[in-house]
């Protein structure tokens, strides 16, 4: 029974991911006035599995000079993590339901930093080591500030639990009361997922595709599904965080639907920002968070942690 809930949760993952490639090279295409991807099948909407077979039927290759184990270990870890993230996630019933849900996130994203570093350290090459530090360096800088907005949200629903937000939620959506860190979340996941404006630890004309350019064939699509799988959950996540729909407990149907549609919109969103924005420099990126976002967030955290008790200080009109 466990093994089919997970199978119903892990493959229409992997099969939204595949074909969030294939709307976005659509996407970038329509945009830059050209067709994008129109060849393998009607409309060519049978890139994703032309793709899939080509990586894993191609050969790996690994330098000599790699630790093996590691070199091996990374890719499978970080899609490991990816799927992970799913479980307690309510879509909308959860596949595990936990009281410390918003909690399991962060730790196990956290937990990515180590695939992204194994890899740069293995591969045994100075641009892939470069590209890793970069990515670590980034990954964690934003983390900080995602985990001080969970923490506003939270201490507005008054509990841990994914689940609760989607009853906070019910009379009004915290983007409409918190729209300041609504948006400094959603440019904070930009930066976590790696994405333009701030694919920073992939500028191509620096370090040649980062930790992952020693990767090649199966490997590298581990890769590559890790991060667009990233991607969905992320914008899944600020959904649920953000914009929850109604539970209707009757109307699980009507539930999904709403939930779809909204991470649909908001991951088009991340495609139209990586076709509108040039490349951020790292320092710009680092200022951003350190000096803008993260004194801002900290700010509006205290607020609302002083609000409650500053409005029961207040006696009560008699």
């Amino acid at each position: 029974m466990h093994l089919i809930n997970t199978l119903t949760l892990l493959v229409p993952i992997l099969i939204a991911m595949a074909f969030l490639t294939l709307i976005e090279r659509k996407m970038l295409g329509y945009m830059q006035l050209r067709k994008g991807p129109n060849i393998v099948g009607p409309y060519g909407i049978l890139q994703p599995f032309a793709d899939a077979m080509k990586l894993f039927i191609k050969e790996p290759l690994r330098p000599l000079t790699t630790s093996t184990s590691l070199f091996i270990i990374a890719p499978t870890l970080s899609l490991t993590l990816a799927f992970s993230l799913w479980i307690p996630l309510p879509l909308p019933y959860p596949l595990i339901n936990m009281n410390m849900g918003i909690l399991f996130i962060l730790a196990t994203s956290s937990l990515s930093v180590y695939s992204i570093l194994w890899s740069g350290w293995a591969s045994n090459s100075k641009y892939s080591m470069f590209g890793a530090l970069r990515a670590v360096a980034q990954t964690i800088s934003y983390e900080v500030t995602m985990a001080i907005i969970l923490l506003s949200v939270l201490l507005m629903s008054g509990s841990f639990s994914l689940q609760s937000l989607l009853y906070t939620q019910e009379p009004i959506w915290l983007l409409m009361t918190s729209w300041p860190l609504a948006m400094m979340w959603y440019i904070s996941t930009l930066a976590e997922t790696n994405r333009a404006p701030f694919d920073l630890t992939e500028g191509e004309s620096e370090l040649v595709s980062g930790f992952n350019v020693e990767y090649a064939a199966g490997p590298f699509a581990l890769f590559f599904m890790a991060e667009y799988t990233n991607i969905i959950l992320m914008n899944a996540l600020s959904t649920i965080v953000f914009l929850a729909p109604l539970n209707n407990p009757h109307n699980p149907e009507m539930f999904t639907i709403n939930f779809m549609m909204k991470t649909l919109a908001l991951t088009s969103l991340f495609l139209w920002v990586r076709a509108s924005y040039p490349r951020f420099r790292y320092d710009q990126l680092m200022h951003l968070l350190w000096k803008n976002f993260l004194p801002l967030t900290l700010a509006l955290c205290t607020w609302h942690i002083s609000t409650p008790i500053f409005m029961a200080s207040i006696p009560p009109f008699t």
